[in-house]
């Protein structure tokens, strides 16, 4: 594209990215900043990995900004990421960006940014997003070689997240929830997959039976809904077990807010069973 392009996603908020894309804007003037999401769970870096796995694949491939970083200030190191797509991710080592890199192709490149000249003249101990990650981002998307912003780096050396994975059981699946949605959606860890090597295959309308065991102060609940296609094929407010728009297993309401109504959260364990 003509216009370099620049994608931004941060547990920020509403005001901080406007911040952020001044400072890019001031030096890359001509480029097209497009705000993935500045709503990420705060401090939550799997969440936040889970919204680039989400959107990059859909990106023109350029420079893509990511920063949820309850680390900032620390020994933490920022990196920028060269992946074989063509695209340069840049934001904290730790875990936040391998995911979506590893989707884009795997990183053939890694740098530590330490180059001052690419940073702001003073950099703060509690907002690299503007201090560093901002800048970094736009030299880099204006053409600014990557070997330019420190030192490489081993890319076995960058921290990889650990996901949690299902297990699966003799008529039951173990499962944990990975994330909630916008809208209360509940994604598990596994596939539909993994459920029908537990419990046998899942026709539409089948019964589930989904257990949470007591969680925190939270009590044991379960869950009576039935295997769907889609939101619509269930009655107003009613719930439902589907596959995702990413292949994932999720609770949902038609219509309603699912995690809400439970009282729902990330990391819970659930064991799901024919009904």
């Amino acid at each position: 594209m003509s216009r370099p392009v620049i994608t931004f996603a941060t547990d920020f908020g509403p005001a901080a990215p406007a911040v952020c894309r001044g400072v890019m804007y001031q030096i890359a003037p001509d480029a097209l900043i497009i705000d993935i999401n500045h709503l990420i769970p705060r401090f939550s870096i799997r969440d936040g990995a889970g919204t680039l796995v989400f959107a990059l694949p859909h990106m023109p491939i350029g420079t893509h900004v990511a920063v949820v970083d309850p680390g900032v200030g620390t020994e933490r190191r920022g990196v920028a990421l060269r992946v074989a797509r063509g695209d340069t991710l840049v934001g904290p080592d730790n875990g936040l960006l391998l995911p979506a890199a590893d989707l884009l192709g795997g990183v053939v490149a890694a740098h530590e940014l330490a180059n001052p000249a690419f940073m702001l003249p003073v950099v703060t101990s509690s907002f690299h997003g503007r201090d560093i990650f901002a800048p970094m981002g736009a030299h880099l998307a204006m053409g600014t070689p990557i070997e330019a912003v420190g030192p490489a780096i081993d890319p076995a050396t960058l921290i990889r997240l650990v996901f949690p994975r299902p297990t699966i059981g003799d008529g039951f699946l173990d499962s944990q929830i990975t994330s909630i949605m916008i809208y209360g959606n509940v994604t598990f860890a596994g596939r539909p997959a993994d459920l029908e090597a537990a419990i046998g295959p899942l026709e539409p309308g089948r019964p589930v039976r989904l257990d949470f065991p007591a969680f925190g102060d939270r009590p044991a609940i379960t869950e009576h809904t039935i295997w769907e296609r889609t939101f619509g094929r269930v009655p107003l407010g009613s719930s439902l077990l589907m596959e995702d728009s990413e292949g994932s297993l999720s609770l949902a309401d038609n219509q309603g807010n699912a995690a809400g109504r439970l009282g729902l959260a990330v990391d819970r364990p659930v064991r799901i069973r024919a009904g």
